[in-house]
């Protein structure tokens, strides 16, 4: 099936931020009262669902606005410690040059993303941000009717399984990128329709695909 826009996560996904955030996880933890993260935590929590990771650190359902507007906040702080991951602006090139109209979709500000795409921002035609933890679905339907693009031509790509989940409930494609926040095998247990496990697969993928 050839895509006419891809949607794109930023953190995990375009933007390397898991460093930053295990060094800031536990200051939010402290300030919000919810379970810090210890070293030992990290590897099953990166298998864990993202209500599975709430119970855990027994985070207050009702705290999470708050707590996405302080860890936006921190990284306007700390834009200048996330960076791209390598081959980020090619592939987004690659693929706006074939035709694919490009959207984020982030729970991010689209000031700090905007920043950490730096050039590569121009690229895009749709910015959704500020999504709150479960608002993807909302924020995918938005970007699709924004563009005008059927259901089918649309593919979602992210790093965590609530991507791929929201990417379902709008009946539109995921991928899921290996090098982000959730484990690889988490991922591929929810069968996404495209793994990649490097950045120049997307546009080797998506770039290929047959035009209608």
């Amino acid at each position: 099936m050839p895509y006419s826009l891809a949607i794109f996560d930023l953190d995990g996904t375009l933007a390397d931020s898991f460093p930053w955030f295990l060094r800031t996880i536990n200051d939010v933890a402290d300030r919000f009262g919810f379970r810090r993260v210890a070293d030992e935590d990290v590897e099953g929590l990166r298998h864990a669902s993202t209500r599975e990771i709430l119970a855990y650190l027994q985070v207050p359902v009702w705290k999470l606005p708050a707590i996405a507007q302080h860890a936006r906040q921190l990284k306007a702080e700390a834009a200048a410690e996330i960076s791209l991951f390598a081959g980020v602006e090619t592939m987004l090139g690659a693929l706006s040059r074939s035709g694919i109209q490009l959207a984020l979709v982030t729970s991010d500000s689209e000031s700090n993303a905007r920043e950490k795409l730096g050039e590569a921002a121009a690229l895009f035609s749709y910015f959704d941000c500020a999504a709150s933890l479960y608002g993807k679905p909302a924020r995918f339907r938005r970007v699709v009717q924004r563009a005008g693009v059927e259901p089918g031509r649309v593919i979602a790509i992210g790093d965590e399984v609530r991507d791929i989940e929201a990417a379902r409930a709008v009946g539109i494609a995921c991928g899921a990128v290996c090098w982000g926040y959730a484990a690889p095998a988490a991922l591929r247990a929810q069968g996404p329709d495209y793994t990649f496990e490097r950045m120049e697969e997307i546009a080797d993928m998506l770039c290929r695909i047959p035009k209608a």
